[in-house]
């Protein structure tokens, strides 16, 4: 009996290899956070008041000595403090960025801040669904800087039998290895990529 060329196979493949990785992806996506240690500084990427809140309660809880909030958008901190129930004399210790529109973005005013406070180790909060690609992101602007993941569960992750969330899933999944192949950044050198104003306040991938 004659064997199919290997080219027919190849989507057969590729799409057992997409399945695998994404098993991996939803594991770590909803992976609890465990304390870390105590850090250098923490970055908050927002897209959600949850991330802020979590944030916010890390710094008040002496996890590190400073926070950005990377993307903040038009919002402003006594907001964020009043919704996240924090005391508003962190201020002095909180950065607001409000330039980054999107996950490149967040690395970039990341990458700046961390320069700027001379930061070694930095703990990352966002969304678990977002954190593989945040953390992509990061880790090519900051080689050398030691980044401990601290995943936030947004209410739409808490039950995974909505589509909703397998259809968030399988689309922020996308997202990192687009990211991790490049192809984010070159759409982004093209003028494709980005997004304006990011609300801290509404849940979104980044």
């Amino acid at each position: 009996m004659r064997r199919a060329p290997a080219w027919l196979w190849l989507p057969a493949a590729a799409t057992a290899a997409w399945l695998l990785g994404f098993v991996w992806f939803v594991h770590e996506a909803r992976n609890p956070p465990a304390a870390p240690p105590h850090a250098d500084g923490i970055v908050v990427l927002t897209g959600g008041a949850d991330r802020v809140a979590a944030g916010l309660h890390l710094l008040e809880a002496g996890a590190a000595d400073r926070l950005l909030i990377s993307g903040v958008g038009r919002a402003e901190f006594p907001e964020l403090a009043h919704r996240a129930g924090v005391d508003r004399t962190l201020a002095p210790r909180v950065v607001l960025g409000h330039m980054a529109g999107d996950t490149r973005g967040n690395a970039s005013e990341t990458s700046a801040w961390v320069a700027e406070n001379r930061v070694r180790s930095l703990i990352v909060v966002t969304a678990g669904y977002h954190m593989p690609r945040a953390l992509t992101e990061l880790r090519r602007r900051l080689p050398d800087i030691t980044l401990i993941p601290v995943r936030v569960q947004p209410p739409g992750m808490r039950d995974i039998t909505d589509p909703t969330s397998w259809r968030l899933l399988a689309g922020e999944y996308t997202k990192f290895l687009a990211a991790e192949l490049g192809l984010v950044e070159l759409a982004g050198r093209a003028g494709l990529g980005g997004r304006p104003g990011a609300d801290p306040l509404a849940e979104h991938g980044g």
